[in-house]
């Protein structure tokens, strides 16, 4: 179906990659999200109603919520594809996160309430009746959030969008819900045993457990987290694979929303080079970045020494030293300063969150490896945590 309205309603001329194909899937499905949601929900009140179950009504009221997501979603859709201006030069892509955290706020409230209703009803049981009815509208209910699963699930990846992605979780989760739902009902027609409540408390804790899930998808991006590993090898492989750069520290990726990026990074280039000819690259590197990935880039020139056989042999022994501690920390930015005396090796060391040894420990066990292989060598070592996952 939603292939079908796509080759309706979204024009190729728009383009494969533009913001307004992503906008036009994003308000199709969430209109197609909001149409089923609202069908399930006011069919499920009737067989709740005529069946008594709390269960299938709390189903019923999940449905309602999701329709309820489905609006804050296409309302966050419409804000995020605003350009920017002079109050968010950035744009306003955050706001799609911040719509998907509205949603989870709700859906929590929403598994707290049929918590409460169904621990109610486990204290004082009601009788819950059987009706042919009530099957038909489960089964119809599970096929249909199986299909919404899909073609969330199918266009989330295609416009990278973590809001709709996040509601094909829920309605997975909606589906396993709903089994239970229909499980309950079935032990009722066949084995006369009433465990409706206890089947709305499962369905109530899948709805708090999708809400924490989204909560926890959307608020990590608010808060700044690192991008991934793999994302910043590609970045790191372009920018390595010009001439003239010797290597890549200090990236990060900044994220203004799906598909909106600032990444900023230290380039070396050898000191000796020519420093307008070395500008002119990083520029162009710069643009390069920009056009690949619909982005804002800015590099920071790092000049280093490269043709002195004393430094280099230090920075090598360097290098071994610290990987020997650990083969996941990284050392950038080596200078050496030599006096008549001994030399200070000055350096900055890249090490992962949760490390085993404290920065103080780090810098000793490097301090000690460095003396054992050049014993007139200080080190000055400055900690940095990385930005990558």
């Amino acid at each position: 179906m939603v292939t079908l309205l796509a080759k309706i309603f979204i024009r190729k001329s728009m383009g494969a990659d533009s913001d307004a194909v992503r906008k036009a899937y994003g308000l199709l499905c969430g209109a197609l999200g909001i149409a089923i949601n609202l069908v399930l929900f006011a069919a499920k009140i009737v067989a709740g109603t005529l069946s008594c179950s709390i269960a299938i009504t709390a189903d019923a009221f999940n449905n309602l919520s999701d329709a309820g997501s489905s609006v804050i979603t296409l309302f966050g859709f419409i804000i995020s594809q605003r350009k920017a201006d002079s109050d968010h030069p950035f744009g306003h892509g955050r706001v799609e996160y911040i719509c998907g955290f509205i949603v989870s706020l709700l859906i929590l409230l929403m598994g707290v309430e049929l918590l409460k209703s169904s621990i109610e009803r486990i204290i004082t049981p009601e009788p819950v009746s059987t009706l042919p009815v009530v099957f038909v509208i489960l089964g119809i209910s599970i096929a249909a959030k199986l299909y919404m699963w899909f073609y969330n699930l199918r266009i989330g990846k295609k416009i990278n969008s973590p809001s709709m992605k996040a509601t094909a979780i829920d309605s997975l989760s909606d589906m396993l819900s709903t089994a239970v739902v229909l499980a309950a009902s079935l032990i009722q027609l066949f084995f006369k045993i009433n465990v409706d409540a206890y089947c709305g408390v499962l369905v109530s804790l899948f709805i708090f457990y999708a809400g924490i899930r989204s909560a926890k998808e959307t608020v990590s991006p608010l808060l700044g987290k690192p991008t991934t590993k793999e994302f910043a090898e590609e970045i790191t492989s372009l920018v390595l694979s010009h001439e003239g750069i010797c290597g890549v520290h200090d990236l990060i990726v900044h994220d203004y929303g799906p598909n909106r990026f600032v990444i900023s990074l230290h380039a070396e280039v050898p000191a000796h080079a020519d420093i307008l000819q070395m500008h002119d690259l990083i520029d162009n590197i710069e643009r390069e970045l920009a056009k690949k990935y619909n982005c804002m880039a800015t590099i920071h020139m790092d000049p280093i020494e490269t043709s002195d056989e004393v430094t280099n042999r230090l920075k090598d022994d360097t290098v071994l030293t610290v990987a020997a501690i650990d083969p996941r920390l990284s050392l950038h930015d080596f200078r050496v300063v030599s006096g008549p005396t001994h030399t200070n090796l000055i350096f900055d060391v890249v090490v992962p969150h949760k490390f085993a040894l404290s920065d103080k420990e780090l810098r000793e066990r490097i301090a000690e490896g460095v003396s054992k292989q050049n014993p007139n060598c200080y080190t000055v070592i400055n900690i940095e945590r990385s930005f990558i996952q």
